[in-house]
């Protein structure tokens, strides 16, 4: 890894993972090479939605306690890492990647470059949590779309607050919640039973999506999701599906594209069908012939291709 000082190219940008990212930072200089996400918590609103049984008020109530539990999570656990010192975090602090960490010495705590992290509250299962106080989600409804867009503005807002009130940089996060989804899910599940467009899946909805199994076009996708973009600083991520390879189509794929970069989605990803030989083990598009070893796909189905497809929860 390679660090860059300040002034170099690498100050001017906006690095994120699959939906985590450093921007902006009160306490400093906003590159975002050599910061990173202190921690981030997750809330599972769909149990919100159902303990608060489709009231709405109630719904917001639980919700700002929950938010504020998440902060205050987050500031006990920040106590504990900042008494740490530099000689515990050898490379990240010991070799001046940390931004500032260059100017300590082996023996000094971390506290004071903490400053310059992001400490992120994020949530999962917006669309079950629309089901369960509207019945429907944010894809079926423009009044559930005005609602999701407030419950992550509410967010949004707290932590914004927060960032005035403690200049810290708080942030909002459309949690990469693969695993979460799940467990979240299961957890409902056990205390209320199995509610249709709610509970009845192995696991909710990521973030602000749209749910994946909903019909939908693209250019429907890309309209009601984008807007979650801009409330999510801490980051986020849409994505769209192709049901065919996209080199067939490159300006399908183009408009697509264009179309989520006039919509001022900050981060998205496109995903089309992938298919595998399970003889020869070619991985990639394959008609009726594999173009690794050759061979055509029989009436009678003794060729089998093993169609892969990305998960998007």
């Amino acid at each position: 890894m390679q660090y860059y000082k300040p002034g170099d190219y690498n100050s001017c940008i906006a690095t994120m993972g699959c939906r985590t990212r450093v921007m902006s930072n009160v306490n400093g200089r906003e590159e975002s090479g050599s910061r990173g996400n202190f921690s981030f918590v997750t809330i599972n609103l769909p149990k919100l939605a159902l303990e608060a049984k489709g009231d709405v008020e109630e719904f917001f109530r639980l919700y700002d306690k929950y938010i504020t539990l998440c902060h205050d999570y987050l500031l006990f656990r920040l106590k504990t890492i900042e008494e740490k010192h530099v000689y515990n975090f050898p490379f990240l602090m010991g070799q001046g990647v940390w931004m500032d960490s260059e100017k300590l010495k082996p023996t000094d705590k971390i506290k004071d470059v903490l400053k310059h992290a992001s400490y992120s509250i994020g949530f999962c299962g917006l669309a079950e949590c629309l089901v369960a106080l509207t019945g429907k989600h944010h894809g079926q409804s423009d009044d559930a779309q005005q609602l999701g867009l407030k419950i992550v503005g509410r967010l949004r807002e707290r932590t914004d607050d927060y960032t005035k009130r403690e200049k810290k940089n708080w942030t909002t996060f459309g949690t990469p919640a693969e695993s979460t989804a799940g467990q979240f899910q299961r957890a409902n599940r056990k205390v209320y039973g199995v509610i249709k467009g709610v509970t009845d899946r192995p696991y909710m909805t990521n973030s602000s999506h749209v749910p994946v199994y909903f019909p939908i076009c693209a250019g429907d996708k890309i309209r009601i999701e984008a807007p979650y973009h801009a409330l999510c600083n801490a980051g986020h991520i849409a994505y769209i599906e192709m049901d065919g390879d996209p080199t067939k189509n490159i300006s399908a794929f183009e408009a697509l594209v264009r179309a989520m970069h006039d919509a001022d989605m900050g981060y998205f990803s496109i995903n089309h069908p992938v298919d595998r030989d399970p003889v020869c083990g070619f991985t990639g598009i394959i008609g009726n012939e594999c173009p690794h070893c050759h061979r055509k796909e029989l009436v009678t189905g003794t060729f089998h291709i093993e169609r892969l497809k990305p998960d998007d929860k």
